[in-house]
């Protein structure tokens, strides 16, 4: 596939755009649908247009072929951890709130990466990622401040715990899929993805699942749709343009949510929640900018230590 930057920027532009609708949904949907509930409704419906996508570029059954089913059942049961907890911190947290928390999972992709897979991280990215989590906590305290309180606001705290874990969780996701992109094609992947996310989330069925009307279900039917698209959105992006010049374009989500939480929702932005996300973002982008430089470098020395013909 030839590059096309524009293109891969375009892709990964829309796919922002489209989770945000995503989110934007559930949160409209309410509060007193079950995390559990939400995670297989989501799954399930984001299987149609992946199913469709498949089938139309005569993919479907291979991509169905795989190499490692342990593998993706694995990331499958992390996978859905990290989603539940993420879409309870959602609809308990303001919106632009729940986004910028969530800008800490890459950050502690980085802390697992070395953990678990002997990854080299430099000071310059041990540094990025300190002061990435202290932009987190800045964010984080005023609600956490709740919760040592017993304040009737409390929900809001377990909701930032919950995108905490959200962030823990979802970066040993990105390690485990790491390890499966060895092997695996990337339509295998999104769907064994979305098939055991919603085997596994049908398991919270017996701890009680909310009776919803017409209007939550179609809301969520319509999330879990834009959660399909968004992830062939995104799976598409990277085949035009490096992560690195694109991953970037992920910041636009913080601006979104912010126009889209102020006029939907009436969140207005407080003063620890700007900061904090300004030095979550920078963080962020100087990790982004590091890797790129890294693998320049990389790309570099396999050059010269290519054989010469």
């Amino acid at each position: 596939m030839p590059a096309n930057p524009m293109k891969g920027i375009s892709l990964k532009v829309a796919s922002v755009v489209v989770f945000l609708c995503m989110s934007t949904l559930i949160k409209a949907a309410g509060k007193d649908i079950p995390a559990g509930q939400i995670t297989f409704l989501r799954s399930a419906f984001a299987m149609v247009p992946i199913l469709a996508f498949l089938a139309m570029h005569g993919q479907l059954r291979d991509a169905f072929r795989t190499k490692d089913i342990f593998g993706h059942f694995k990331r499958g049961f992390v996978g859905i951890l990290s989603m539940g907890f993420g879409f309870y911190g959602l609809v308990h947290l303001p919106l632009p709130e729940s986004i910028a928390l969530g800008y800490a999972l890459p950050l502690m992709a980085v802390v697992v990466a070395a953990i678990v897979l002997k990854e080299r991280v430099g000071v310059y990215r041990w540094t990025a990622v300190l002061v990435g989590l202290l932009g987190v906590a800045v964010i984080s305290w005023p609600r956490l401040t709740l919760l040592r309180s017993g304040a009737l606001g409390s929900a809001e705290a377990m909701g930032v715990l919950a995108m905490l874990a959200f962030g823990v969780l979802g970066s040993c996701a990105m390690v485990l899929v790491r390890k499966l992109v060895q092997t695996e094609r990337t339509s295998t992947i999104v769907l064994y993805f979305s098939l055991f996310a919603s085997i596994f989330s049908l398991g919270t069925l017996p701890f009680g699942w909310a009776a919803l009307g017409w209007q939550a279900l179609c809301l969520m039917a319509l999330a879990g749709f834009c959660g399909g698209v968004a992830q062939l959105l995104l799976t598409s992006s990277y085949r035009y343009a490096d992560v690195s010049t694109i991953a970037p374009f992920e910041y636009i989500s913080i601006v979104l949510g912010l126009i889209v939480g102020y006029f939907l929702f009436g969140d207005v932005p407080t003063g620890p929640m700007l900061v904090g996300t300004a030095i979550v973002v920078s963080a962020g982008i100087f990790v982004i900018f590091r890797e790129h430089r890294l693998d320049l470098k990389r790309r570099a020395e396999l050059a010269l230590h290519a054989p010469q013909g």
